[in-house]
């Protein structure tokens, strides 16, 4: 059976003492009106990046229609009574009471080697802050070399970040899953020269903008060990969760992996593992059924 455990024990006290040692500002007004300025410059100059007519509205973005396979293993949209659907619940309540002592909407989402599930992890979390209808959430695969979320959620081969950054189009390539709540932005076609695209300028000023849109921006990145992809996200973002997996994670990978995180954002981490990659085993339904004799034998069968 799947487990998925919520790591996110972080420190009030590291905290208040950083709260604690900022001095107020002598002149509130004069800061007040800097900031402003400060946020019309950005908004301008982000504006010339993405162009004028993304500039005010989310209703730009066009819908599309999306179909969920069970290979997918969305189970907080195909299973919302598992046990799986449930743990992403909880992480999403673990997130909003984070950001109640600290800023915190562009969330990271890596693991320190491929096949520890991160994208599934980030899927199933944007899907499930995406129920919020007062919260809008983004998916953004950052993951150029193995992008994975149009084939998930089932869009076809689409345009998305790569075609953006290469500059192919004006338009920005985000598209509602209206029924999920949800708008994604994938990764598109593969490029030859990911970490250079990613260096551009432009991603910053994408990431700048999506924070005037979005009140949540769940960020699927590639592992953190192999490529230096990740180091470009994690600057980017506020906070870092690591997705560990059961039976693949290393203890010396994982102690690199945490070696590499910027500790002031590290958030926490998940553990994530199945002995059986089916569906149906990834994550194991709870309820009556799922302690009966019958269930729990079939379910040490498949273990």
């Amino acid at each position: 059976m799947s487990q998925i455990f919520d790591a996110l024990q972080r420190s009030e006290a590291e905290h208040a003492g950083t709260e604690a040692s900022r001095t107020e500002p002598t002149f509130p007004v004069a800061t007040e009106l800097l900031e402003a300025a400060e946020r019309k410059r950005r908004g301008s100059s982000v504006a010339s990046v993405v162009g004028p007519e993304h500039a005010n509205s989310l209703e730009q973005f066009p819908s599309l229609p999306f179909s969920i396979l069970p290979e997918s293993r969305l189970v907080s949209v195909a299973e919302e009574e598992s046990l799986g659907a449930e743990k992403f619940r909880f992480l999403g309540v673990r997130l909003r009471q984070l950001r109640q002592s600290r800023p915190l909407k562009k969330v990271l989402i890596t693991s320190t080697i491929p096949q520890e599930g991160k994208s599934t992890v980030a899927a199933n979390l944007a899907c499930t802050l995406g129920r919020r209808k007062q919260h809008k959430t983004l998916l953004l695969e950052g993951d150029l070399r193995r992008p994975t979320v149009a084939q998930k959620f089932g869009l076809g081969k689409v345009p998305g970040l790569s075609e953006w950054l290469r500059g192919e189009s004006e338009t920005m390539h985000v598209y509602r899953l209206e029924t999920l709540g949800l708008w994604v932005m994938p990764a598109g076609s593969a490029p030859e020269n990911p970490l250079e695209l990613l260096q551009s300028g432009k991603l910053s000023s994408l990431m700048n903008q999506f924070a005037e849109w979005f009140d949540w921006i769940i960020i699927d990145s590639p592992p953190l060990l192999p490529l230096a992809d990740t180091s470009i996200w994690a600057r980017l973002a506020d906070g870092t969760l690591l997705v560990t997996r059961k039976g693949i994670t290393e203890k010396e990978q994982l102690r690199r992996g945490l070696q590499v995180l910027e500790r002031s954002k590290f958030l926490g981490a998940l553990v994530n593992g199945s002995s059986d990659a089916a569906h149906t085993d990834y994550y194991q339904r709870y309820g009556p059924a799922a302690s009966s004799p019958q269930s729990l034998r079939s379910a040490s069968k498949r273990s």
